[in-house]
C-alpha cells in the first residue's frame, strides 16, 4: 500500500525549510524554489501544500509563533505551581530573543515577516493582527500582576506593558553582536526588578 502522507507534517518540514533559508542565506533567497530545495521536495510538491509564497511564507510564521508559545508553555510548568509574575515574565522575554538555536531561527523568521509585511498589505494585516493579539495578552498578565499585588498599584499597565515588549528589541542587537547575551540578561532582570519593587507580595 502507499504510504499516507501527514500533509501538517510535510507542511511543518517545509516552514522549518523555510526559516533554515532565511536564518543561513537571508530572506533575499527566500523563493518557493530555494524553500524547495531545502525541504528536498519538488517545486510542484511545495505548490501542492502552498499556492503562494505568501501563503508559506504566513504558514512558516504561524507555525514559529506557535513553537514559540509551546517553548514558553514548557519552561513556564517547569516553574512550578502558581509561578511569580516576574518569572513568567523573564521566561516570555528570553524566548523571544535569539539566546539559543530554537528561538534563533523563530526571531530571524519574524524579522523577515516584518520585512516582508512593510511592502504586502495582507501580510501586513495578518502581521498587526497577532501583535496586536500578543500585546493585549501582555497587558492582561500586567493588570493581573497588579490587582494580585505583585505590581505597585501606581504602576501604568499600558506604559508597562509597553515597557516589556521594547526589551524584545535586543534581538537585533545580538543578531549583530552590538551587546553580549548576558548584559541583555542583565538588563531585562534589572527591568523586571524595578518592575516588581513595591508590589506588596514577595517572589
Amino acid at each position: 500500500m502507499p504510504k499516507q502522507v501527514d500533509h501538517q507534517e510535510r507542511r511543518e518540514v517545509i516552514a522549518r525549510a523555510l526559516w533554515r533559508v532565511v536564518e543561513q542565506r537571508g530572506v533575499i533567497h527566500l523563493t518557493m524554489r530555494e524553500v524547495a530545495q531545502e525541504a528536498g521536495i519538488s517545486l510542484g510538491q511545495l505548490q501542492h501544500y502552498f499556492a503562494s509564497r505568501e501563503a508559506m511564507l504566513s504558514f512558516a510564521m504561524d507555525f514559529a509563533s506557535e513553537q514559540t508559545t509551546l517553548r514558553v508553555g514548557r519552561r513556564v510548568q517547569e516553574l512550578g505551581d502558581r509561578p511569580h509574575p516576574r518569572d513568567v515574565f523573564r521566561v516570555m522575554l528570553t524566548e523571544m530573543l535569539p539566546l539559543h538555536p530554537d528561538a534563533r531561527a523563530t526571531s530571524r523568521m519574524s524579522a523577515a515577516y516584518v520585512l516582508e509585511a512593510l511592502h504586502d498589505e495582507n501580510i501586513h494585516a495578518r502581521a498587526r493582527g497577532g501583535m496586536v493579539q500578543g500585546r493585549a495578552l501582555v497587558e492582561q498578565l500586567v493588570r493581573q500582576a497588579i490587582t494580585d499585588g505583585y505590581i505597585h498599584p501606581d504602576r501604568d499597565p499600558v506604559t508597562e506593558t509597553n515597557l516589556l515588549l521594547a526589551l524584545t528589541g535586543f534581538a537585533t542587537l545580538i543578531e549583530l553582536d552590538a551587546i553580549e547575551p548576558r548584559d541583555v540578561l542583565t538588563a531585562i532582570d534589572q527591568y523586571l526588578d524595578r518592575l516588581f519593587a513595591g508590589g506588596n507580595r514577595s517572589a
